[in-house]
């Protein structure tokens, strides 16, 4: 099948699919007549994983690791690999989580001391002399 047609089949744009082609996540079975790449249906398998594992937040980079290690111990099973892949997510998700509610705190409490300011009741810029407009020939 052509490029165009996995894009199809999978839902994944062309663009995409061609980066994880250059990245080796999949693996062409030829080119056609016209020079298109030619893939086989594991490449649907490919396309589904890759997309899925992206899903759970791994990056691209873990996503390699994940199928080089697939590939250089076919003997072993994937699932340890992903296992550990997802406790990183996990860890790197959770800082995420409370660096949004850090920032979430420091809103509320600029919120707190700015509310006449932020209510349109007073202009902080009145008694900050750096934020009076300069007179540049505006009238």
């Amino acid at each position: 099948m052509t490029i165009g047609e996995l894009s199809a089949r999978t839902g994944v744009p062309v663009k995409r699919l061609r980066r994880y082609d250059d990245l080796g996540f999949l693996y062409t079975v030829g080119r056609s007549a016209g020079n298109f790449r030619l893939y086989d249906e594991s490449a649907l398998w490919c396309v589904r994983a890759v997309e899925t594992w992206r899903s759970l937040g791994l990056t691209l980079d873990e996503i390699g690791d994940l199928t080089e290690a697939y590939l250089t111990q076919p003997d072993e099973p994937i699932g340890p690999h992903l296992a550990r892949q997802l406790q990183t997510v996990r860890h790197r998700t959770r800082a995420r989580i409370a660096e949004l509610t850090q920032l979430l705190d420091r809103i509320e409490e600029f919120e707190t001391r700015n509310r006449a300011a932020l209510a349109g009741e007073w202009d902080f810029r009145e008694t900050d002399p750096r934020c009076h407009p300069r007179s540049h020939g505006h009238a």
